[in-house]
């Protein structure tokens, strides 16, 4: 049987949010629906004031950033314990050439304007600033259950999928970020790669593009719904092609676009129901299961 696709870009590749996952919220209009911050009732109506659920916590930026912390520090400090010099994740690449050209070459400063710009999104948003350790365990099974539901749908697609047309192989190509002196090393730049991917695509695609997509989609006179719509759409389709780009760039094919392009919906709607935590651990807990088991 085939190999499942992969959602890894390889050579150049960030994301975007709305009502509660991105540095600059779309309009509330289009994110109405998305998801749900209700808070639950304490026992008793006189006591402190109701405290939120899981549901709301976990999509917080604040618990955002603490969860996805994990896959700044693997990728980041991976990416210098192979050298700078070895692919980084195309999203990372594009994302830093975009800071380079406004005159900011920090090696550093695009982890760190990351984590600053969700800081300040929490600020903006109200939020209280206090998070569980139960809820980022919590947030770790539930991606885990996402990512599965997505191996799912690659399932499905192979079962559909006409055979003749299928790929042998989608193995993501910046997990091979240098040749490996033996089978850890290799398997330790797998694991980098998928971290980066899991935090870099969803930062330039969900984090950012989505809701600046959906903002000007409302602008030029589209209705809430069809904003949303079609800045999934688009998003999702300029997520796949960013897998062809480049040297290290998958050659183009209709099995691997369509999935991909699947894939980019499942993250847009897990990011807009979820936040970007879980739709980041999401992307890199997909990548694992498919480039390591």
């Amino acid at each position: 049987m085939p190999a499942l696709p992969d959602d890894h870009v390889d050579d150049e590749y960030p994301d975007a949010d709305a009502d509660g996952a991105g540095f600059a919220p779309a309009d509330d209009d289009v994110l109405a629906g998305a998801t749900d911050f209700a808070a639950e009732n304490t026992a008793d109506a006189s006591a402190s004031p109701s405290a939120p659920s899981y549901w709301a916590v976990s999509r917080t930026p604040l618990t955002s950033l603490v969860f996805s912390l994990p896959l700044v520090l693997a990728y980041e400090g991976g990416v210098l314990w192979l050298g700078r010099g070895t692919p980084r994740n195309g999203a990372d690449v594009w994302l830093r050439q975009l800071l380079d050209a406004c005159g900011f070459g920090s090696y550093f400063l695009l982890p760190a304007v990351t984590i600053v710009g969700l800081l300040a999104w929490h600020h903006v948003e109200h939020d209280r600033w206090h998070f569980s350790p139960a809820v980022l365990l919590g947030m770790a099974g539930e991606c885990v259950l996402w990512a599965v539901a997505l191996v799912g749908i690659a399932r499905l697609q192979q079962q559909l999928w006409p055979l003749e047309f299928q790929s042998i192989a989608l193995w993501p190509l910046a997990a091979a970020a240098g040749p490996p002196a033996g089978l850890l090393e290799g398997a330790l730049a797998r694991i980098i790669g998928y971290c980066g991917a899991g935090l870099y695509e969803e930062v330039l695609f969900r984090l950012l593009l989505l809701p600046a997509v959906a903002w000007l989609l409302g602008r030029l006179g589209s209705g809430p719904i069809a904003a949303a719509a079609w800045a999934i759409l688009i998003t999702s389709t300029l997520f796949s092609l960013a897998h062809y780009v480049g040297p290290l760039g998958d050659t183009f094919e209709l099995y691997s676009f369509s999935f991909r392009l699947a894939a980019g919906v499942f993250f847009s709607v897990v990011f807009l129901l979820r936040g970007f935590g879980i739709a980041a651990g999401t992307h890199a807990f997909y990548d694992l299961l498919v480039g390591l088991l």
